[in-house]
């Protein structure tokens, strides 16, 4: 503590050049980012095996829709017990042994034969750690890092798993196209193995390890001491929330946001165009795309949330999104034509600009705890992606198409937006939520 409060002395006293040098969150969020990067070949997978691994084993869709369930379901609900675990032993160590268990889960289905080896591995394995390092990693990079530009870091590191999602899924497409699944998996273990050497040699828990202030701070903040017990610690701050009406609200709103994004149009966008004539390759393409826009749109909406009210964004969101779905039925043909590229276009946009605006609502809410809170906010969101990941493939089983699902998910999506409207406004201090 004494070296660190030193460091920060020295840092105040330092000359007037060393001023303009690159503060060090920067090179943190950097290294976040290709974290982020990197493990993002994992989210795009799923949608691309559902139907080699129907043709293959002669599995249901709505099987093969319960592991990728399972999966999302997970990644959600270790969220915040993550959150925990990154303040007790710390980011590097949790993120590093997350994707190191993503990277068996992906290898070892390699060997699989059997569905309940894809619920272990993909569904189990690849869940708790693709959990382990979701959106609260960047929660959490962000809130012990930044004091400034919050929104904007924010955007930054969501964007960073669609752009992952852009570099992996033409690639990943094309080998499932080509019949080879079993060297897709590979490729995700691989990609999850190759960045744990940057997380380990490279990324930083606090500023206070190298004895500087977050950025935009306008005094030293000492590390805080580890907490033991982040498992209770996780169990206690859900407990608190859940007794407030804007958790259940915002809980609710991150739900219909997975639903219509990692549940739907991630999962089941390939195989739905695919069922209209569309080539696997073009379809991937196409999602690839909205990982184009999907970065823009997040960068700009952590933008837009340091200057706008987070709430009105969502409403703004969630309509929008909902609006786009219900035309989506209309769109899917065995070609690519304009009005289906304005439609990813328009999506990709909207894809998780909602991330920015949820996150600072929870900081605005909660405090210190706000990291937690939002991995237990995330939970809610992979819940209801993983529902709907499951009720599609069913409903395609059931009906033969996925139109009835577009529209369910178009109506969700509305209530979302008339739902974060009514999220109440927390008048407090500024130091009681920073």
């Amino acid at each position: 503590m004494t070296q660190t409060t030193e460091a920060a002395a020295a840092e105040e006293s330092s000359p007037g050049p060393r001023r303009t040098r690159i503060h060090r969150a920067w090179f943190v969020a950097a290294v976040a980012f290709v974290t982020i990067l990197g493990a993002a070949a994992f989210r795009s997978l799923p949608g691309l095996l559902i139907d080699p691994l129907h043709e293959e084993f002669g599995w249901s869709r709505g099987t093969i829709g319960a592991a990728v369930s399972i999966n999302l379901a997970l990644y959600g609900l270790t969220a915040p017990f993550a959150a925990a675990l990154m303040d007790r032993f710390g980011i590097r160590r949790v993120v590093a042994v997350a994707l190191t268990v993503i990277a068996l889960g992906s290898g070892l289905t390699y060997w699989m034969t059997a569905a309940w080896q894809l619920l272990l591995c993909w569904g189990l394995l690849v869940g708790l750690g693709t959990g382990s390092m979701a959106l609260a990693f960047a929660a959490t990079v962000t809130n012990r890092w930044f004091t400034e530009r919050r929104g904007l870091v924010t955007g930054i590191l969501t964007a960073a798993s669609a752009s992952g999602q852009l570099i992996f899924l033409p690639v990943l497409a094309l080998m499932v196209d080509a019949g080879h699944w079993r060297p897709a998996a590979v490729t995700v273990a691989l990609a999850a193995l190759a960045v744990v050497p940057f997380v380990w040699l490279l990324l930083r828990d606090h500023p206070a390890d190298v004895g500087l202030k977050p950025y935009g701070a306008k005094e030293f903040v000492p590390k805080p001491v580890p907490v033991p017990g982040a498992a209770r610690r996780a169990v206690r701050v859900l407990f608190s929330a859940a007794r407030t009406g804007p958790f259940w609200l915002l809980a609710g709103t991150f739900a219909i946001c997975g639903a219509s994004t990692n549940g739907l149009i991630q999962t089941h966008f390939v195989p739905a165009a695919h069922d209209h004539g569309m080539p696997v390759p073009a379809a991937a393409s196409l999602l690839a795309v909205i990982g184009v826009f999907d970065v823009v749109g997040t960068i700009f909406s952590g933008w837009l949330t340091d200057r706008f009210e987070p709430r009105r964004l969502l409403a703004v969101y969630y309509a929008l999104r909902g609006i786009s779905l219900l035309f989506l039925p209309m769109l899917l043909a065995p070609s690519v034509h304009p009005p289906m590229l304005f439609f990813i276009v328009f999506y990709g946009l909207d894809w998780v600009a909602t991330v920015p605006p949820t996150i600072a609502l929870c900081r605005e809410q909660y405090g210190e705890d706000s990291a937690i809170v939002f991995g237990w906010v995330l939970a809610s969101h992979q819940v209801g992606a993983a529902i709907v990941a499951f009720l599609g493939g069913v409903a395609r089983d059931v009906f033969g198409t996925y139109d009835m699902v577009w529209y369910a998910s178009g109506a969700l999506c509305a209530a979302a937006a008339l739902m974060a409207l009514v999220i109440r406004r927390r008048t407090v201090p500024v130091g009681a939520v920073a």
